[in-house]
């Protein structure tokens, strides 16, 4: 089995703050990763590492059987798909939801004078097909849903063909209905055993798809809990991360987790 990611004491500092602390963690081809944790947790930090878009401050940083730091990153960069809210916010508003997914090719937002194969094209319409909006390729991506981008950027982060899949908080803004939708697709993602390795940020264990196969949990940059789904999304390791007393439920593999209600005293 190839490691994709193999993080060892991986820690990121900014002036006199530590947002990663000292992170050892490993990610195999075959898994599907949700990273959960308050905000300030430092799981968008720990995904921009992922993604090669920012350098440890201390410790080592695997990436695809390269080492951060020894690699040229825009070369790295081409091997992962990548969705972030700062990503969306540099497509223009513009740009043909087709040219979106398909200047992917090229790693650009945007575009310029590139130009694409035929095969490049049906790629993207296959794309847009498997997350739900190929009847959107002819709308310009400012006049979409907020659910309606999300596909989109999936799609996008899927063209390149990537060997690692990082998703950064991906139904953040979305009402319930959309919620349910973006689940679904990555659902459909995960169970695909020929899709790549994936991470996916959230602060809602509703937001975890069927599929998923492992769970990291992070508070205050420091690892509380590492490892598969099962053993490690529990009421006491959620509790813990999040700092209250949760009520965690299960059903159709499917999470919720509420805020514990307090002891009435006796009368």
């Amino acid at each position: 089995m190839t490691t994709v990611l193999e993080f060892a004491g991986v820690t990121v500092r900014r002036g006199g703050t530590t947002l990663l602390d000292d992170v050892t963690w490993t990610v195999e081809e075959d898994e599907r990763w949700v990273v959960l944790g308050p905000n300030g947790a430092g799981k968008t930090t720990l995904l921009q590492v992922a993604a090669a878009q920012i350098h440890p401050s201390a410790g080592v940083a695997g990436i695809l059987d390269e080492v951060m730091g020894a690699v040229d990153v825009f070369e790295l960069r081409t091997r992962i798909g990548l969705t972030s809210a700062s990503l969306a916010d540099r497509i223009p508003r513009d740009e043909l939801v087709r040219d979106v997914v398909v200047s992917a090719s090229y790693a650009v937002v945007g575009r310029w004078r590139e130009t694409y194969e035929e095969l490049d094209h049906r790629r993207a319409e296959d794309l847009l097909a498997e997350v739900g909006a190929l009847g959107l390729a002819d709308r310009a991506f400012g006049t979409l849903s907020e659910g309606e981008r999300k596909r989109v950027q999936i799609a996008r982060a899927l063209m390149s063909d990537p060997e690692l899949l990082l998703l950064d908080e991906p139904a953040a803004g979305l009402d319930l209905g959309g919620r349910e939708d973006l689940v679904s697709t990555l659902a459909s993602i995960a169970l695909d055993a020929d899709s790549p390795a994936t991470v996916m940020v959230s602060h809602h264990v509703e937001e975890i798809p069927p599929g998923f196969t492992h769970a990291l949990m992070l508070r205050q940059g420091k690892v509380m809990a590492q490892g598969p789904l099962e053993r490690v999304v529990t009421q006491e390791a959620l509790s813990e991360t999040f700092g209250m007393a949760l009520v965690l439920t299960q059903s159709g593999g499917r999470y919720a987790a509420r805020r514990r209600a307090p002891m009435r005293a006796a009368l």
